[in-house]
């Protein structure tokens, strides 16, 4: 009996055109400077932070772009041999719903405590610096679980074979 296996989402990457590739590098790099920037990870003279870079918000800002340059890259259109319509159907709003989310939780996670409006008018300072600063791992580590699912569930989406009724 010769069974045969479902192909593993990511090896719907292989199947990507150089134009889908260059947009994923695009966007990538926009979503760190979007994250960076403002948040200062990045030396800038706009912004500024009152506290100290911590040494995981590098990696996290570096996965936030990497996830984020892939999971809008699979907006891109593309004839594949595994390609669906993506933009069709409500599956394809939830994983751009969740990366979404995740990107924005990255913002606060790798932001300065005391620097961010939301949380020191949430907290005070010392509110920022007692609750909020402690929590900013666990928000990272969730804004990248966040990613990965949202690109997973896209990269699956891309692979599945798609079921029409029977007439």
């Amino acid at each position: 009996m010769q069974t045969t296996r479902t192909p593993r989402p990511w090896t719907a990457l292989r199947t990507w055109s150089a134009r889908r590739w260059w947009v994923a590098i695009g966007a990538g790099l926009g979503t760190m400077l979007i994250v960076a920037l403002p948040t200062a990870v990045i030396p800038n003279p706009i912004f500024g932070r009152a506290i100290e870079v911590t040494w995981w918000s590098y990696p996290v800002v570096i996965l936030t772009g990497v996830l984020g340059g892939l999971l809008l890259a699979t907006y891109i259109k593309e004839p594949a041999p595994y390609a669906q319509d993506a933009d069709s159907g409500e599956q394809a709003d939830r994983p751009l719903t969740l990366g979404a989310v995740g990107g924005l939780v990255s913002f606060f996670a790798v932001g300065c405590p005391v620097c961010n409006k939301i949380v020191l008018i949430a907290l005070g300072a010392s509110g920022a610096m007692t609750w909020f600063a402690p929590i900013q791992p666990f928000l990272a580590l969730a804004s990248v679980v966040l990613m990965g699912w949202a690109l997973h569930a896209r990269l699956k989406g891309e692979i599945s074979c798609s079921i029409t009724p029977a007439s």
